[in-house]
Order: C-alpha cells, then structure tokens, then sequence
C-alpha cells in the first residue's frame, strides 16, 4: 500500500532549501539568458530554466539531465551575468534530490 503525503509538515519550497543551503536567492535571475549560452547536449533545460522550475517549485526540477550534468555543474559558477552561484544552486537541488529519494537511475 502507497503512503499517503504528510500534509501536517508540507516540504518547504525549492527555493527557500536552496537559500538556507547555500545563501543563494535565486530570485535574484533577471532572466537574461547569458546563462544558457552554457548549455550542452547532456543537459534537457537551460540553467535559466531550472532557476524558472525553482521559483514555481516544480519538483521535476530535481530529476532533470542539467541537474545531474557534470558538465552543467563544471560551467555553472560563472554562468550567472548578476553573480548568482549557479554551481551552489545546482549542488543544492542534488541533495535535496537525494533527501527525497528521487535519484536519477543514471546516477545512482
């Protein structure tokens, strides 16, 4: 039998883990898109697009090929034009991915 979610202690949201993780607001994105000029082809999104996934707390977020991309994490420190650490950011969705259980297949 599957468990029911605990709605008693909801998870906080992406955003608020990843700014108590890393101090890292990522409301700080002005959408520039200089960002995405680092994308490769092991990634599915743009690092624009997790930080959008972020911000509407999209849980798919935890699962996609970017996040889990050593190479998305190599160029990530400086991928960001308004100095937001996109690495921190990206390290801090794979943890939160690790808490929850929802680990990739490929990276296990």
């Amino acid at each position: 039998m599957e468990s029911l979610p605990d709605l008693t202690h909801p998870l906080p949201s992406l955003r608020t883990i990843i700014l108590g993780t890393t101090g890292q607001d990522v409301r700080r994105c002005e959408h520039c898109a200089f960002c995405a000029e680092t994308a490769g082809p092991d990634q599915d999104l743009s690092l624009e697009s997790v930080v959008q996934l972020v911000l509407l707390n999209d849980e798919d977020v935890l699962t996609c090929r970017t996040v889990w991309s050593d190479r998305a994490l190599a160029s990530a420190r400086h991928a960001c034009a308004r100095g937001l650490n996109m690495e921190e950011v990206l390290l801090a969705l794979r943890g939160e991915a690790r808490r929850r259980g929802l680990i990739p297949s490929a990276n296990l």
